[in-house]
């Protein structure tokens, strides 16, 4: 297949770009200047500009694109950021697509579980309904943006992620070198619950998707048995074999994080219903053995 994706410099769209090259495929990748190879095409989300030369013969895209949720403390300037880097880059992507005399069959959306807002204890699959907050109406807003590409009859999918286990980057990368450290802890009460994905089951779930047709709409890009923040902890001081002593009051975070905190501390208790009824099979459904693939 010949398959673009924006966002192919992050952790997932890097992994995903390897291993859709590895098998054969023909991968385009987005580029926020002018196109200087033979595989970029140039974009803008910003201007809401993609060069539609570089898209022909392209079965499906992969729009991974977005500023990070939590690279920045959330002032009113970095939360206008987030919803404008998703909102704009998502409408780009979907009125260039539909706007192609030849469209590709398929667009997926990488987006989050922050759509479901705090779900408690309560599990949630594709079937729930939008939560509350920033991220539920950030998500919300960014599955909208991709209409014009529902309308033009292309199969679109809302691959909504949870915390990829991986030690190169995004928000579990972060957590690595505290553990190694001896410095692990819970955060809050631990009570809240985690909903994971091993970096390679995420890459494989994206392939699937690119390959199962039958799917559409919101798919939950998650591991079949979320853990609690506490559970989590007890995982990595189990597989790295360092103590977890510390835990770092809701207090701190709000301090340290701001809004943010709010999140980190909520609950989202979230399954995979339409990966497995289709028949996708987790190489890691368990979050022990998602760390140790990390590591390995």
């Amino acid at each position: 297949m010949r398959i673009a994706v924006t966002g192919s410099s992050g952790l997932i769209g890097s992994a995903l770009t390897r291993s859709l090259r590895a098998e054969g495929h023909d991968v385009l990748r987005l580029v926020r200047r002018p196109a200087a190879a033979a595989d970029e095409v140039e974009w803008s989300p910003a201007r809401r500009y993609v060069d539609t030369s570089g898209l022909a013969g392209c079965e499906a895209v992969v729009h991974l694109a977005g500023a990070g949720v939590g690279d920045h403390r959330w002032t009113a300037a970095y939360k206008r950021e987030l919803l404008e880097s998703r909102v704009l880059g998502t409408t780009a992507i979907a009125e260039a697509l539909a706007s192609l005399d030849a469209p590709p069959h398929t667009l997926i959306v990488g987006t989050a579980v922050g759509y479901y807002g705090d779900t408690g204890d309560r599990a949630v699959d594709e079937t729930a309904g939008p939560g509350e907050g920033f991220l539920a109406e950030l998500c919300q807003a960014w599955e909208a943006s991709a209409r014009p590409a529902e309308e033009a009859g292309i199969r679109t999918v809302y691959g909504r992620t949870g915390l990829v286990v991986s030690r190169q980057g995004g928000a579990w990368g972060r957590l690595f070198p505290l553990f190694r450290a001896g410095l692990g802890g819970r955060l809050g009460n631990g009570r809240q619950y985690w909903s994971h994905i091993a970096l390679h089951d995420h890459v494989a779930a994206l392939r699937f998707l690119l390959a199962e047709r039958s799917l559409a709409g919101p798919v939950n890009l998650t591991a079949p048995e979320p853990v609690t923040n506490r559970e989590a902890t007890a995982a990595m001081g189990r597989v790295l074999h360092r103590p977890t002593p510390f835990a770092v009051p809701g207090w701190a975070l709000r301090i340290a994080l701001g809004e943010f905190a709010s999140d980190v501390l909520g609950s989202q208790r979230v399954v995979p219903t339409a990966l497995l009824g289709a028949g996708f099979t987790f190489a890691f459904p368990r979050l022990d053995d998602a760390i140790r693939a990390a590591l390995g």
